[in-house]
């Protein structure tokens, strides 16, 4: 489940959190049981989207030397024992969902085809951290209908667009780390895809990114204080690209923008 790197279950938690947030009703705090059962269902999901990654990826994981040490990878367990534990991390998240409306039972339900197929994404396309943002920023969607009933295409679709290409941002370049596997081995991702021109790539993400939680905002009729905060990331992305690079060798990543979430 990956316990030991959280990262990765709050790089899938803060979307639904942005969505809560912006759903509350003006002057009040966002609902921290729904909050609560997000997290609980991060944690889940999470970690059975490991599990799946685990199990389609266990002859790649075997010749890498970052992901060899896996338990599947590693020979510690088989594929039968790790579908039992799937049945058992699905099971779970499936009592947090029950506890929604039924337009986000729904909503939630149709998710598990991205969770289920996005591992195979690296063997058929450059972009599968596309693929990955489509998935981990479903709770943006997700969060709004908890709360509200429905989705207000309005503010969820820029706000879910705005998490994929921040999470295009961050999963490019976590992926420069693994390029010469990735090579070796006959996988795609976008770092490979972006190579020597990835800063400019990521940095028209970055500005995409920007309007269209900009455009979230004005939708929703936020205030000061939310402009104020996108305009704060604003300012640390463009600092962190001030920083360094991340193209070319694995060494000249940007250390800071590493996520350390990759599954």
């Amino acid at each position: 489940m990956r316990l030991d790197k959280p990262i990765g279950t709050w790089l899938l938690y803060l979307p639904c959190t942005w969505s809560i947030g912006l759903a509350a009703e003006p002057g009040y705090l966002p609902s921290f049981y729904t909050l609560f059962l997000f997290g609980t269902g991060a944690i889940l999901m999470r970690g059975a989207g490991c599990t799946i990654n685990d199990m389609w990826d266990q002859d790649y994981d075997k010749k890498v030397a970052r992901t060899a040490c896996r338990p599947l990878a590693a020979g510690r367990i088989s594929t039968f024992q790790s579908l039992v534990f799937l049945g058992g991390q699905l099971s779970l998240a499936l009592c947090i969902l029950l506890c929604l409306n039924y337009y986000s039972i729904v909503l939630g339900a149709a998710s598990l085809s991205l969770v289920v197929t996005y591992p195979l994404m690296k063997r058929i396309t450059y972009w599968p951290q596309l693929v990955l943002g489509l998935t981990f920023n479903w709770g943006a969607l997700l969060g709004w209908s908890a709360i509200r009933g429905s989705c207000d295409w309005s503010v969820c679709l820029p706000l879910y667009f705005s998490g994929v290409l921040w999470t295009l941002i961050y999963d490019t370049i976590y992926a420069h780390q693994d390029k010469k596997d990735d090579v070796a081995i006959g996988v795609k991702s976008t770092a490979l895809r972006f190579n020597e021109s990835t800063k400019q790539w990521l940095s028209g993400f970055s500005a995409l990114m920007l309007l269209g939680l900009t455009v979230t905002g004005v939708n929703c009729d936020q205030t000061f204080p939310y402009y104020a905060a996108v305009a704060a990331a604003g300012v640390h992305l463009a600092q962190q690209w001030k920083m360094g690079t991340v193209q070319g060798k694995e060494k000249e990543v940007l250390p800071s923008l590493i996520s350390g979430g990759g599954e």
